[in-house]
């Protein structure tokens, strides 16, 4: 083998390689599954020091999130020191209308399994998806089991229920709640009933006045939310 062949031939593999690790590396931090972590706890606040290097999803309206495309940006709905509201990736290229969000408690919670999950955050979901979705017969709060989810920092998705969903949901077994801070507690006692060491959590507005909590094995998000607009 000659010296100039050689010096292609490792010229060309190291642009491969090269090529190769970034590919990976992309699909890597595509499939990461603290995204959400990342956001809650880094990227809702532009006046970080550094914040456009730090954060990958900036906030569409700080000054590094503005012209970005809106998958590659977060947008901030609302925020306490205890929660944020965010826009779900769904909502991405859709109507007006359509509404798809994630409330996300700001200190490391994994999800349904975990047992620092805090009671607060349905009725802090519940609040803002009020804002949103103005038809509160047709909101959907969701939490999905932990085996059947992308993402490990707790989070409720904000949907509107599909529209024979609350027909559905009425034929299993459920429990009316007056308080959105026991929906942990009657959604656990739920599951133990049920024999279930792992389940969604799904509430609603209930017909007769307060909220209805049912628990699902698969994922409530896309048995009973309007998940996407497409």
């Amino acid at each position: 083998m000659s010296s100039s062949f050689r010096r292609r031939y490792y010229r060309l593999f190291t642009i491969v390689f090269i090529a190769g690790t970034l590919w990976i590396s992309g699909v890597a931090a595509a499939a990461s599954r603290n995204v959400l972590w990342e956001i809650v706890s880094g990227c809702l606040d532009p006046t970080t020091p550094n914040y456009c290097t730090l954060c990958r999803w900036p906030l569409d309206t700080s000054s590094c999130g503005a012209g970005k495309p809106c998958e590659k940006t977060c947008q901030l709905w609302a925020e306490t020191a205890d929660y944020a509201a965010i826009r779900d990736i769904k909502m991405c290229n859709c109507p007006e209308g359509f509404v798809h969000g994630l409330v996300l408690p700001r200190t490391r919670v994994t999800g349904v399994e975990d047992p620092h999950r805090p009671d607060g955050i349905w009725h802090f979901a519940w609040n803002v998806a009020a804002q949103r979705i103005h038809d509160l017969s047709q909101i959907c709060l969701v939490v999905n089991p932990s085996g059947m989810r992308t993402q490990d920092q707790l989070h409720v998705h904000i949907m509107r229920l599909q529209t024979d969903a609350r027909q559905r949901l009425e034929k299993f077994s459920g429990a009316h709640i007056t308080d959105l801070n026991t929906v942990w507690k009657t959604a656990g006692k739920l599951a133990a009933t049920a024999g279930l060491n792992d389940y969604g959590v799904i509430v609603i507005q209930a017909a007769d006045g307060g909220y209805r909590v049912s628990i699902e094995k698969e994922s409530p998000e896309r048995e009973y939310g309007v998940v996407s607009c497409r």
